[in-house]
């Protein structure tokens, strides 16, 4: 019987973020755990990446050590494209961040291929694109077969784009902020020992503004430490997709 898989991401990285990507990745680097890291190329909260030489540094170091990086979006804020109702949806459910949930294929490939480009002259060459937000439109995804890049995931799913497979491991999260906080604390907490319960392999998403509260981030390495206690193989996103692993696939 394979191993259940956990996929750890730390996401919205960008140089407004840099001290706590740092903090994540150390408590992952702690329990040799490699993960996938998201990264924002263009303005978030500040400066864009290629304004920060140090966190590119610390970029290259993480990947040199087993961690993979991944395209998180152009700027990680969602505009007014698309149709009305897919940006009140998208803001209803990633309260602005849903960059991608709306756009056209035009739209999409033009952000998708500043991303890239951006990396690109960063020598950072992403294998996978995460939607902020986990959200993506009809566009987006043919966008992103388009610019050539091999998955994406949304909260149910990673999509391998060349095969069409669709690996069912649920994200988990919190919702730092507002009064959906405590109840999306206990959610992860309950979710995760439902999964481990039946082996069934899960991702864990890991966000910067996680680290204002230390229970959320007590919370998270909590279920982190319980998987890899049940006999979890943690890996990466591109180690999943390439692999093929054996998950379920619908």
């Amino acid at each position: 019987m394979p191993r259940p898989q956990l996929l750890v991401s730390i996401h919205d990285i960008a140089p407004a973020s840099a001290a706590a990507t740092e903090r994540w990745l150390a408590d992952l680097d702690a329990r040799d755990i490699p993960a996938t890291l998201l990264v924002i190329p263009g303005p978030w909260r500040g400066p864009r990446l290629s304004q920060s030489p140090d966190l590119v540094a610390t970029l290259h170091a993480a990947a040199a050590r087993g961690h993979e990086l991944a395209l998180h979006g152009w700027a990680h804020r969602a505009g007014p494209d698309g149709a009305p109702w897919r940006r009140a949806a998208a803001q209803l459910i990633a309260r602005g961040a849903a960059e991608f949930a709306a756009l056209d294929v035009a739209e999409a490939t033009a952000r998708l291929s500043a991303g890239l480009a951006e990396l690109a002259a960063l020598d950072i060459e992403p294998v996978g694109f995460h939607p902020p937000g986990w959200l993506a439109s009809p566009g987006a995804f043919t966008a992103l077969r388009r610019v050539g890049l091999r998955y994406t995931s949304s909260h149910l799913f990673v999509h391998d784009l060349i095969t069409e497979r669709r690996h069912t491991l649920p994200a988990l999260s919190h919702r730092p902020g507002g009064a959906g906080e405590l109840f999306a604390a206990r959610l992860m907490r309950r979710s995760a020992s439902a999964m481990a319960r039946n082996g069934r392999s899960f991702r864990v998403a890991l966000h910067p503004d996680d680290l204002r509260q230390p229970a959320l981030r007590a919370t998270t390495l909590a279920v982190i430490d319980a998987a890899l206690a049940a006999g979890y193989r943690a890996g990466t996103y591109s180690g999943l997709v390439m692999r093929g692993a054996a998950v379920p696939i619908q």
